[in-house]
C-alpha cells in the first residue's frame, strides 16, 4: 500500500485500515514468540503501512485546524 492510494482513502477508511493494519501487527508478534513467523520482513512492512496511515490522518486534522 503506497501513499497515493492511502490520501486517497476516507477518514472512515484510515480508521479501519489502521485497525485491521494493527490487528495484522499484534498476529506477526504472536507468530514471532512462538517462532512461527516464516517471513520476518512482514513486521516491517505492517509497522511502515502503519507509519503511513497515521502520518496521512496527522495531516488531514492539521490542516483542518488551519
Amino acid at each position: 500500500m503506497n501513499v497515493a492510494e492511502i490520501r486517497k482513502k476516507s477518514a472512515e477508511d484510515l480508521e479501519k485500515t489502521l485497525t485491521e493494519l494493527r490487528r495484522e501487527q499484534f498476529n506477526l508478534r504472536m507468530q514471532k514468540g512462538t517462532g512461527q513467523l516464516s517471513r520476518p520482513s512482514e513486521v516491517n512492512r505492517v509497522r511502515k503501512a502503519i507509519a503511513r496511515v497515521k502520518t496521512v490522518m496527522n495531516e488531514r486534522k492539521a490542516g483542518d485546524t488551519k
